[in-house]
């Protein structure tokens, strides 16, 4: 496979299943934040492989979560990147990947003390890197609502996407207390 092959020199690139499209279509930008995402998380995996801070089965059970999650934003970029997605059997994510988000925050969640105001991003190198991939995903998700302004999608990757911006919250505020850091709480400035 050669990595350059100059047919998008012009501005556009080509769409999986076929089609071209300009570089700054909505499509484009949805599935190219998620890959931005995905990287993000790549770096957080590497963070937590050098990180000192957490014990081995602790840094295990996060690294294998960030790579089921890795592998899932590449699911939902190939939907993103296919205008026939259904046809194509690319509509991979499914309510099920949802729920499974869902049982990893409460599991995490509830070794965390009660969040009673809103905190910075921060702590860690590892949470650090867990917030700026939270906020990754937050954008994804703008894109992927301003696609499907222009061409219908299943609810299913904005609900995930969704969810994984708070999995990711939580997970950043689990790595912090797991190498003993608190959070850093938000000091509104005083009048």
């Amino acid at each position: 496979m050669k990595i350059y092959t100059k047919s998008g020199d012009a501005g556009e690139t080509g769409l999986f299943g076929g089609g071209r499209v300009r570089k700054d279509h909505p499509r484009i930008a949805a599935y190219g934040t998620l890959d931005e995402l995905n990287a993000t998380l790549g770096v957080a995996r590497a963070e937590l492989a050098r990180s000192t801070d957490l014990d081995a089965a602790a840094a295990s059970g996060f690294d294998a979560l960030l790579g089921t999650l890795q592998n899932r934003l590449f699911d939902l970029g190939a939907e993103l990147a296919t205008p026939d997605a259904q046809e194509k059997g690319l509509e991979v994510i499914q309510p099920r990947h949802i729920e499974d988000l869902e049982r990893a925050i409460d599991h995490h969640e509830s070794q965390l003390p009660p969040l009673r105001q809103f905190i910075l991003p921060g702590g860690t190198a590892v949470a650090g890197q867990l917030h700026v991939a939270r906020c990754v995903c937050r954008r994804a998700e703008r894109e992927i609502v301003a696609l499907s302004g222009v061409h219908p999608l299943r609810d299913v990757p904005i609900r995930y996407v969704n969810r994984l911006s708070d999995l990711l919250f939580v997970l950043a505020r689990a790595a912090n207390q797991m190498a003993g850091q608190a959070d850093v709480p938000w000091e509104k400035a005083a009048d």
